[in-house]
């Protein structure tokens, strides 16, 4: 039996989890999401935990056990108490800017702003233009947008000019030397 899998998830105040069917909906404080469940795994919800356990002992029901379990932990975490990425922005004229609830503007050294719209549940702020804060409830869309304005402009390893996760540490190259012995 998975380890991680047998756990059961505790639930704190406030959140209430439903099964209909094959889906699983969590509702909290922060908002609500939903979660469909693979053949072979069953959740049941008490008032207190819910357990995942598994129909048969096949490889991929096997496999999803444990991955269930997991998904539901960061579903119930992320409506109690939600998820954030932190970017930071270097670079001479670098900045973003967060237009309204749905825009990103991006101003980072090509010839035209880069406008992203994140996607349904997640917010952006920027308190800073060098910082771009992003939240929402679902773990995995606020990582998928965090990755996605990274990639506009990663940092490059020569000056560190670029975006990157806060707190992330870019190792740095040695430009090219001038002059030099023949």
């Amino acid at each position: 039996m998975s380890r991680l899998g047998k756990k059961s998830v505790a639930l704190p105040k406030g959140v209430t989890v439903t099964v209909a069917g094959r889906s699983v909906k969590i509702k909290g404080p922060k908002g609500e999401c939903a979660m469909p469940l693979t053949d072979g795994i069953e959740v049941s919800a008490a008032a207190d935990a819910v357990t995942v356990t598994r129909a048969s002992e096949a490889r991929p029901v096997r496999a999803m056990h444990g991955t269930t379990r997991a998904n539901l932990a960061a579903a119930v975490k992320g409506v109690s108490d939600g998820y954030s990425t932190t970017l930071e922005i270097e670079g001479v004229g670098y900045g973003a800017t967060a237009q309204g609830p749905g825009k990103l503007v991006l101003k980072i050294g090509f010839n035209a702003d880069r406008v992203m719209v994140p996607p349904t549940g997640v917010t952006v702020e920027t308190p800073k233009n060098t910082i771009i804060n992003i939240k929402g409830v679902d773990k995995q869309k606020v990582g998928q947008f965090a990755a996605e304005v990274r990639a506009v402009r990663p940092p490059e390893p020569y000056k560190g000019k670029g975006i990157r996760y806060a707190g992330e540490r870019i190792i740095r190259k040695v430009g090219k030397a001038v002059g030099g012995k023949a």
